[in-house]
């Protein structure tokens, strides 16, 4: 009996362009694309909105067509969903230094990296909506211990730009309100 030819090994998707805009004027106005207003957030607001972005993940993922690209360069649902992930974790990790160091350089993170070393295309839905919700309440809870005299303290990203506690959430906010409008969660 003969055995069957191997399957070739499925392809990796195309790589997106790589995203090198400075977003950091979402917190002076709003974003034309998503509509979210960044200068309009409080920053008592902030975990309850960090809780509402990754609750809308898990119907999202759901969907028949999460694992599908709508086209070869713009990543699916999943792929989405793995990046605000990563996005909790990373911004509670500059959070906790912002508030335990003064003034902390945050290392460059290169989101088109990490999702090709990742292979975010290939993770199970079902297993990235629990972690983006558990990521995204670890992330608001770290929020709500933020003392009053915390929101000004300062850190710096790779490229220079200077945020503060309340303005590193409020970014951090557009970002993931940007990401379920790209899913249309």
């Amino acid at each position: 009996m003969t055995e069957p030819a191997p399957q070739p090994a499925p392809a990796d998707p195309a790589t997106p362009e790589p995203d090198a805009k400075d977003w950091t004027w979402t917190l002076e106005r709003p974003c034309p694309e998503c509509g979210f207003d960044a200068a309009t957030i409080e920053p008592v607001a902030i975990p309850a909105l960090v809780r509402d972005a990754a609750s809308r993940w898990p119907d999202v993922l759901a969907r028949p067509d999460a694992t599908r690209r709508p086209a070869p360069a713009r990543w699916s649902p999943l792929e989405y969903a793995c990046h605000v992930r990563d996005v909790h974790r990373l911004f509670q990790q500059r959070l906790e230094l912002m508030l335990e160091q003064d003034d902390p350089t945050f290392a460059n993170w290169d989101q088109d990296e990490t999702a090709l070393a990742e292979r975010y295309w290939e993770q199970d839905p079902a297993v990235v909506a629990t972690e983006v919700t558990e990521s995204g309440a670890d992330l608001a809870d770290a929020y709500t211990r933020v003392g009053e005299g915390d929101w000004a303290r300062t850190g710096v990203r790779s490229n220079g730009s200077t945020f503060t506690v309340d303005s590193l959430g409020r970014y951090l906010l557009h970002d993931l309100f940007h990401h379920v409008w790209d899913v249309r969660g």
